[in-house]
């Protein structure tokens, strides 16, 4: 129960409120911290999240005092492989422009499993990233180099599956 300033106890909706806020000063803190008298917290998830943890591996690439393109390079560098190829899909060259979106993406699933920091390339857990950039990059290498005329890359059971599906 709450005490105010009164001396009474309170026992209304203020009381309440009074009680599950945390108070301000030297005696704030969960149960656990003043009980233990370490400033470690609660292993209880807050009833109100105020922010995001970041992902494993999603600090700086390089030291805080490096401009902000050297912290990010590992975005920056699989970003550029992108844009690099889409202007040579856009130049009328699909299958080599393609092949470079698929090798940066991979490049991006090999940096998010070799670097212990990739900045913002990192989304989720290493794992979710590694396979995530794995196999668009995967696909789309394939898909590549599947496409006509002329594939470089030919599966014999995709035209029985066509014909099977189209009849």
């Amino acid at each position: 129960m709450s005490v105010h300033a009164s001396g009474e106890g309170g026992t209304g909706p203020a009381a309440a409120v009074a009680m599950s806020e945390p108070q301000p000063g030297p005696r704030a803190g969960t149960q656990a911290q003043r009980h233990s008298g370490s400033g470690r917290g609660s292993r209880r998830f807050p009833s109100i999240t105020r922010d995001t943890a970041r992902p494993e591996g999603g600090g700086r690439a390089a030291g805080g005092r490096a401009p902000a393109p050297a912290r990010q390079w590992p975005l920056l560098t699989v970003m550029a492989g992108v844009g690099a190829g889409l202007l040579i899909v856009a130049l009328d060259e699909h299958r080599a422009g393609t092949l470079v979106i698929g090798f940066s993406l991979l490049l991006g699933a090999v940096l998010r499993w070799m670097l212990p920091s990739v900045g913002m390339l990192a989304v989720r857990s290493r794992f979710t990233d590694m396979v995530t950039y794995g196999l668009l990059g995967t696909l789309i290498v394939l898909l590549s180099m599947m496409t006509q005329p002329d594939p470089w890359l030919e599966l014999p059971f995709l035209e029985d599956v066509v014909h099977f599906t189209v009849r």
